[in-house]
């Protein structure tokens, strides 16, 4: 009986592998196909209007064969900054308070609260971003529809995933920590801030990319709020229109080569967060080592 039950539990094992496999490679194909459809879509588009004309061009006309998307490009770095600048801090110490200050009471009736924020749909955002965050900014700095309009309704979007990603990276952090600090003579803050955060900098790091993920991502919002305005901002107060507002604004009745230039704008959009990624590891492996 024992060598049965060895038997059927080695089997078991054997197919759960399979399957863990079949789903990462299912997972890696997804990506594969993403690229391939993309790059090979986007390097005829690019290699027909010219590279430095297509990445550094000014000017989005396709009426007359005119696809610069640097306004765009820097229309999506200024809104990301600017979501990221706001919603990293807020999002960071609202983690903090829920892990390490907040009573029970107080954790168990933010967290749903926090969780409802995720579960929103991001054309309710841009709604009251559109009724609410729009005219008040108007009414005190003269501009509505802007780049600060935008980067302060994508720091609320991004806080639901920065504040759960950090908390539970925080809470991850083995007491031991905590108390060896507190044993030293360190406060509790100090303890927190100095021992207890710095220990769960990996954690804190990965809710930075989800973070900046959905930032540059979004669309719908963005749109509402941004001014789509396809040329190079002056100020926070300017209008603007990011690469993903412009691919959903045009991918309707685009054709031929503007189609094409669309899908190209995808791709930059692709490498554009790959290379956030990227810097972002490089950042936490410099930190670790």
């Amino acid at each position: 009986m024992r060598r049965i039950h060895s038997f059927l539990k080695q089997r078991k094992e054997a197919f759960a592998r399979v399957v863990f496999l079949v789903a990462a490679c299912v997972c890696v194909l997804c990506v594969a196909l993403i690229c391939i459809y993309l790059f090979a879509s986007a390097i005829p588009a690019i290699a027909e209007i010219g590279p430095l004309k297509f990445l550094g061009g000014r000017a989005w006309h396709p009426g007359v064969g005119e696809f610069g998307i640097l306004p765009m490009m820097v229309g999506s770095l200024y809104v990301t900054a600017g979501a990221v600048a706001f919603g990293v801090p807020v999002g960071l110490l609202t983690a903090i308070y829920l892990a390490k200050f907040a009573g029970k009471r107080v954790a168990r009736a933010l967290r749903p609260l926090i969780a409802l924020m995720a579960g929103l749909p991001s054309i309710i955002y841009g709604f009251l971003g559109l009724v609410v965050l729009a005219p008040l900014l108007r009414n005190l700095l003269g501009s509505g529809k802007s780049i600060l309009t935008a980067s302060l309704l994508l720091g609320i979007m991004i806080l639901p995933t920065i504040i759960s990603v950090s908390e539970s990276a925080i809470r991850a952090v083995p007491a031991q920590y905590y108390e060896g600090a507190l044993a030293l003579g360190a406060s509790h803050e100090r303890s927190v801030f100095f021992v207890t955060v710095p220990a769960a900098k990996s954690g804190i790091m990965a809710a930075l990319v989800l973070g900046i993920g959905r930032a540059v991502g979004e669309t719908m919002a963005v749109i509402m709020v941004a001014g789509n305005q396809a040329v190079l901002p002056e100020g926070i107060l300017s209008g603007v229109r990011t690469l993903t507002a412009n691919i959903v604004l045009e991918m309707g009745y685009a054709t031929d080569l503007h189609r094409e230039a669309l899908i190209a704008t995808a791709a930059v959009l692709f490498v554009f967060i790959l290379l956030i990624n990227f810097l972002l590891s490089l950042l936490k492996r410099r930190d670790v080592r």
